[in-house]
């Protein structure tokens, strides 16, 4: 029995050995460039709030048209700047 345990072991080991793994390169499917995706996604992820604080604002306008939203296809980020230093640490 130890026999047919040590063979089979063995040859389980020596199979295994011949296999070649490779990795698949990730691949970005956007039709941008990363940045500009993000860019694109925190713009997108920004239009609700957005959009309640413009109707807030023009709430008692009355020359403001009705269902008045933020344009978001024609934004842009011009600067970010971060709160509390790197990694979002309070100092």
């Amino acid at each position: 029995m130890r026999r047919i345990n040590f063979i089979f072991i063995l040859m389980l080991s020596l199979t295994n050995l011949d296999t070649n793994h490779y990795a698949n390169a990730v691949i970005n499917e956007a039709d941008t460039k990363l940045c500009d995706t993000f860019k694109y996604a925190l713009i997108s992820s920004l239009r609700e709030p957005v959009d309640e604080a413009v109707a807030e604002i023009y709430k008692d306008d009355k020359e403001a048209p009705e269902n008045l939203v933020w344009a978001s296809y024609d934004a842009e980020i011009l600067k970010v700047n971060q709160l509390y230093g790197v990694g979002g640490y309070m100092r």
